[in-house]
């Protein structure tokens, strides 16, 4: 039997509303009770459970024999407040119910003697109400003994808790409250409404500080009224509806301040005496209070010495008349009645009116407030209307009068008054090269010139009520055009001006009145619709695309004039008969749209007719051309293959069928499209989705072709690449003819002088560059080039090179076509396809949506995410180490003198003059982040980095793990070796310094399976390796590009791994490598930019970027 408290315990400690929610929870079996423990000697229970509410929250408590509760709940509000929780009062309403139900069992088996919290002196648990194991352990032992005895001490005295509720279980006496509320006059002039409080048993005392009353039933505590009434609340409490009012009050209370120096700090309760015992409600507060309000029994609505029982509010009118008369002396006078007696809260929206609360909507609230006011200042209950303003009031007042009460108009008035509908007119005319404009606006017999101030003055014989809601919209939108106003009309000689007016505003005003037109006018106006269309057609024979431009009714020398003023963004077109042709319709809209897409420059505008390289509208979409662009036949065909190129369904090489898979398979049918039409691309698939193996089988394709033609293929590839060509080619297609010119000068001519007996060439960009003259001499089936970001920068020799290469097809093979800026991807297309993109100047100048759109059809690329669904996932993970002392001792002493210099460089010399040293200021930091030893000579001190790397290999080699560890610091892998060598780990090394030959060689031994342990130079080795033996990468230090980074990483992760494969990298945390991984995350995206545009670009390593790393701004 163990320690409980019953409900109303409960209730004071957690409040009424925690316990109701916490009674949800346990009927909803949300409660489990993990462990209970009953300890006789120490006189205490220890439970813990689990409370499922937006998430599990465990609760522990500790009751003792006096009904003491400490507890504490995982749940924000537990952890924000101190107070117990719901979560905490679903537990206690579990042990309660659970205790009870025992009770009951026993009583119905038989009499028996019950001591509270047990006599048997043993340890005993409760069984949960969801039938889960919960024991942990026995009340026996000392730990658990200890445990709640510090826990008793750490929370040490019970909390107090706000009183609630009472209900049939609580013992407590009920108090009556009776609420009292009142508008109080504040010194800015408005009302506010306020409560005051009367609480008592038998006699209701005034609560004379009210705002300390409430704040002790917040913190549960007592508060004195006299020596006969004490407010406890362990023995008082509230019903429920009197209780949801205070709970109100006490929310308004502790928001007050904050309320009154947000919306009203200078104004203040001028009531005098008694301002303690009122609570001003703001309004924003009132729609939350009023509903609890009028649900009590007791409350009183006082003002002006008058109590009303009840809180009554409707949407009756207020009881205001207004009455209108005519003057002896022909004047007009408005007398109000009952405005006097009204308290009008415009706040609020509501009105104080014998007793009730009348709701109106918070602009007639205003209006009743301001002629209140103006009312009160002039000290009168009527207001004298002269002659002349009778018409504008009857039209402008009278309305709204009339939705605040009750209007009477003496019939001596109403014999003048004339009602007859509004026929307003507009008249236009042109004279030199002006627009004039005229308004009439005609009552029945009166027409008025509403510019005409002495049109006006008719006498007071007649009281005129005009159409002012519909005169004022007609006299703003003339308001709005750029007319010159006189007293008899408009003037107006801009002619933009009055081509808005004609085409936007009139057709405004056409719904509101009559419009009459000169011909002058109409002349404006263009007859017919005029509307452009434009035909695309593909010209075979030439491998242009022919243009065709044509509007109905328009003169063909007048097309070309209007299509430059269309793209110089002009809202239309003058033609030479004067008429002004819009072009903002939709039509106009696809027309340039269209020929922004095309990229159409003013320069190429010579006529209506005329052609475009065919590379220009490969990106169209010739199913969604619009109504405005038709496309040939032929035309449509070809982009229809372009995006579909298994639509052409060149035949796969039969010795590759079963090799290629599906995606491989569009790969070869994307190279084969676009060889067909001629094309150069991007295969820019993800690091290990077979590139290599998507080209052998374009060639093995092409091989008939090749042979017949005499011209072998060229494959350019990184010098260490070259033999891995070799090989693919021989494993995949040993038909290929294949030959590697490298070597010396006379043995790499040889090779280029027996083409014939090649099917294939292959060469490093290095002796490319060196041999140019020797292969501009010759013509290439197709050229490709593998890790074609080497040529990223358009500007070095090697791109320059491979350029002035003569090939019929053209490819390019990378996995990052964008590594630093989108000019990247210009430098490998010039090569690839030139005249896709402009000039570079031009090239910046397009929006990156048009570069996405025009690259798209000619840059295949899939993620291994997207088509190797069986392909292990690659985990990443950071793992960050703090500089050893000596260590940051060296570092913190770098930095200050890097910035020093840094400042010095970019205030001084700027960014370009100071760019070296400070970069090689970053690898000095970047080196004492990997060991200080790299270079100060002498350093005998330790490398947190390194240490921590040697714990990940020793972790790794006893979990079975195979590893590539990755620096760009040839030096630190010397390092990295000579402390594997010391400890008796075998492994490979490989950097720029390897051979071809001996890479591939290592490579194969390592996936064989010798060794567990490769130390790989990040740059000679992130690419073109497949070392799908590892299934461990550790990057021991960043690279500026992530790219660069993600291609090593892929020298695990790619076909044929079988493993999860699991990427560490490295950081000094606090130190610029943090600083760099930022920059990784901005630039990790921006290949996607281009394929789904929408992002910043990010270009290379900027000033602003090194500003950051060094923490400068």
């Amino acid at each position: 039997m163990g320690f409980y408290v019953p409900e109303r315990v409960i209730r004071l400690l957690c409040g009424g509303a925690a316990l109701e929610q916490g009674t949800v929870y346990y009927e909803a079996d949300k409660v489990t009770l993990t462990y209970a423990e009953n300890n006789v000697e120490l006189e205490y229970s220890k439970y813990r459970a689990e409370v499922q509410g937006l998430e599990s929250y465990e609760v522990v408590l500790a009751i003792d024999s006096d009904g003491d509760v400490n507890g504490e709940c995982t749940c924000p509000a537990y952890h924000h407040g101190g107070a117990f929780c719901k979560h905490i009062a679903a537990v206690l309403v579990n042990i309660l119910r659970q205790e009870m139900d025992t009770e009951l069992s026993r009583s119905m088996a038989g009499p028996s003697l019950h001591l509270h919290g047990g006599s048997t002196g043993e340890s005993g648990r409760l069984t949960p109400r969801n039938p889960e194991p919960a024991a942990f352990g026995s009340g026996e032992h000392t730990g658990d003994r200890k445990l709640v005895t510090s826990m008793l001490d750490m929370f040490g005295s019970s909390r107090k808790r706000p009183s609630g509720t009472g209900t049939y279980s609580d013992i407590r006496t009920p108090l009556q409250v009776e609420f009292i509320c009142k508008p109080v006059l504040y010194t800015d002039g408005t009302h506010k409404l306020g409560i005051e409080l009367k609480i008592g048993l038998e006699r209701l005392y005034i609560v004379q500080k009210i705002r300390a009353f409430l704040e002790r039933i917040h913190r549960g505590e007592s508060f004195e009224f006299t020596k006969h009434f004490i407010y406890d609340p362990s023995l008082h409490s509230f019903n429920k509806e009197d209780n949801a009012v205070i709970l109100k009050l006490i929310e308004v209370l502790l928001n007050e301040k904050m309320y009154r120096e947000a919306v009203s700090p200078h104004t203040h309760y001028s009531g005098g005496p008694g301002g303690e015992r009122l609570l001003p409600v703001p309004p924003f507060f009132w729609e939350q209070v009023q509903p609890a309000l009028t649900a009590v029994s007791s409350v009183q609505l006082q003002h002006g010495g008058i109590s009303t029982e009840g809180l009554q509010i409707t949407n009756a009118p207020p009881p205001l008349s207004f009455q209108f008369d005519q003057t002896p002396d022909n004047s007009y006078r408005l007398d109000i009645q009952g405005l006097a007696q009204l308290t009008v809260m415009e706040d609020y929206g509501l009105i104080l009116s014998e007793g009730r609360l009348l709701k109106l909507p918070v602009q007639e609230c205003q209006r009743l407030s301001e002629l209140k006011k103006m009312l009160a200042s002039s000290r009168k209950d009527e207001i004298a209307i002269a002659p002349e303003q009778m018409e504008p009031f009857m039209d402008k007042v009278i309305p709204g009068l009339k939705k605040l009460g009750h209007v009477y108009i003496a019939e001596a008035i109403q014999g003048r008054i004339i009602q007859a509908q509004l026929q307003a007119r507009l008249y236009l005319d042109r004279i030199r090269d002006r627009l004039l404009a005229g308004l009439e606006f005609q009552y029945g017999n009166i027409v008025i010139n509403p510019l005409d101030e002495k049109a006006r003055e008719r006498g007071n014989e007649v009281i005129l009520m005009r159409d002012g809601e519909t005169e004022g919209r007609i006299l703003a939108l003339m308001d709005h055009a750029s007319f010159t106003q006189t007293e008899s009309g408009y003037i107006m000689s801009d002619e933009d001006g009055e081509f808005d007016f004609l085409y936007h505003t009139v057709p405004l005003l056409e719904p509101l009145l009559e419009v009459y037109a000169t011909t002058a006018v109409k002349g404006r106006l263009l007859t017919g619709t005029a509307l452009p269309k434009v035909t695309l057609s593909w010209n075979e024979k030439t491998d242009w695309l022919d243009f065709k431009f044509a509007m109905e009714g328009i003169p063909e020398t007048e097309i070309v004039l209007v299509l430059k003023s269309l793209q110089e963004k002009r809202r239309y077109y003058r033609l030479p008969d004067g008429a002004l042709l819009p072009l903002e319709s939709a039509e106009f809209l696809e027309i340039i749209t269209f020929m922004n897409e095309i990229g159409i420059r003013q320069d190429e505008l010579k006529s209506p007719q005329f052609s475009l390289p065919l590379a220009r509208g490969l990106h169209l979409n010739g199913d969604s051309a619009g109504d405005s662009v038709t496309m040939g036949r032929s035309l449509r065909r070809l982009l229809a293959n372009m995006q579909n190129p298994e639509n052409l369904d060149f035949p796969v090489p039969d010795s590759l069928i079963p090799v290629l898979r599906d995606y491989q398979q569009y790969g070869f049918q994307w190279l084969k499209t676009l060889a067909h039409y001629r094309f150069g691309g991007i295969l820019a698939d993800d690091m290990g989705l077979g590139k290599t193996l998507q080209s052998i089988a374009f060639l093995l394709s092409e091989l008939k072709d090749i042979r017949q033609g005499g011209h072998p293929a060229l494959i350019i590839a990184p010098a260490s690449l070259l033999y891995n060509w070799q090989n693919e080619l021989k494993k995949f297609a040993p038909e290929i003819k294949a030959a590697i010119a490298d070597g010396n000068l006379t043995e790499r001519r040889r090779t280029l002088k027996n083409t014939a007996g090649n099917d294939v060439i292959i060469t490093s960009y290095p002796l490319l560059r060196r041999d140019i003259e020797e292969y501009a001499k010759h013509s290439f089936h197709t050229l490709f080039l593998d890790e074609a970001q080497v040529i990223k920068n358009h500007a070095t020799q090697t791109a320059q090179a491979v350029k002035i290469l003569q090939a019929r097809y053209r490819f390019a093979l990378t996995g990052t076509p964008v590594e630093n800026a989108l000019e990247d991807l210009w430098s490998i297309f010039g090569v690839v396809f030139p005249g896709l993109f402009p000039g570079k100047k031009a090239f910046h100048d397009l929006p990156r949506e048009t570069v996405a759109r025009r690259a798209r059809p000619f840059l295949l690329r899939r993620l291994k995410s997207d088509v190797l669904k069986e392909l292990p996932d690659k985990i990443e993970s950071l793992q960050a180490s703090e500089l050893l002392p000596e260590q940051k001792k060296l570092y913190v002493a770098y930095l200050a003198r890097l910035r020093k210099e840094a400042l010095k460089h970019l205030d001084n010399d700027g960014f370009g003059n100071g760019r070296i040293k400070v970069l090689a200021g970053l690898t000095r930091l970047r080196q004492l982040c990997c060991h200080p030893a790299l270079f100060i000579a002498g350093y005998t001190g330790g490398s947190a980095k390194f240490e921590q790397l040697l714990e990940i290999i020793e972790e790794c080699r006893s979990s079975g793990k195979r590893m590539l560890i990755f620096s760009q610091f040839t030096e630190m892998l010397g390092l990295i070796g000579r402390e594997l060598g010391l400890l008796g780990v075998q492994h490979f090394y490989l950097d720029g310094q390897t051979p071809s030959a001996q890479r591939v060689e290592l490579c194969n031994r390592f996936n064989e399976g010798e060794r567990d342990l490769f130390l790989i130079s990040l740059k000679a080795g992130g690419t073109g390796l497949n070392l799908t033996g590892a299934d461990t990468v550790i990057l021991y230090d960043l690279w500026w590009n992530p790219a660069v980074e993600q291609q090593a990483a892929d020298r695990a992760h790619r076909i044929g791994q079988k493993k999860v494969v699991q990427v560490i990298r490295l950081v000094a945390q606090g130190t610029v490598e943090d600083k760099m991984y930022e920059l990784q995350q901005k630039k990790k995206n921006l290949i996607d930019e281009v394929i789904q545009p929408g992002q910043e670009a990010i270009s290379a390593l900027s000033e602003q970027d090194i500003r950051e790393i060094l923490m400068l701004s």
